[in-house]
């Protein structure tokens, strides 16, 4: 598989599977939860609440790694490892970009100052699982 090969199936998982996990590090361990993502070619955002853990997390420690893609469908099933540094901003053009009836639910509307973006660009990105075959890096 080509390095351009490897960059299409992976943009094709980023832009379909938009639920994964992300990593962060808490008390020198690592701590997990489901994340909802947009992409934007290679880089990923996702909202926050600045209030929360892992606004601490990440101010300790910039680097996450990411899974998306797995469908649970079985062995075989193409994800994305993703690691990535993560910034955060309170970006309002942003902000107003990524917002969706959904967050409602967390904010009042994209002017909230609660409301942030993490901007997540990759420094490895791996496609992973395809029977079979070994991890296919992208280059970076």
């Amino acid at each position: 598989m080509t390095q351009q090969e490897i960059k299409s199936a992976i943009e094709n998982i980023l832009n379909n599977s938009s639920v994964g996990t992300m990593a962060t590090v808490q008390h020198n361990k690592p701590h997990s939860r489901y994340m909802t993502f947009s992409p934007n070619g290679l880089n990923l955002y996702t909202a926050t609440d600045k209030h929360t853990h892992k606004i601490e997390e990440l101010e300790k420690n910039p680097y996450t790694h990411i899974l998306l893609g797995y469908e649970g469908d079985g062995y075989g099933d193409d994800y994305v490892e993703y690691e990535g540094k993560v910034h955060i901003t309170d970006s309002l053009e942003l902000k107003k970009k990524l917002w969706s009836p959904n967050m409602e639910k967390w904010f009042d509307n994209a002017n909230d100052p609660n409301y942030i973006v993490l901007e997540i660009s990759p420094e490895k990105i791996a496609l992973m699982n395809k029977t079979g075959l070994e991890p296919r890096i992208l280059e970076l």
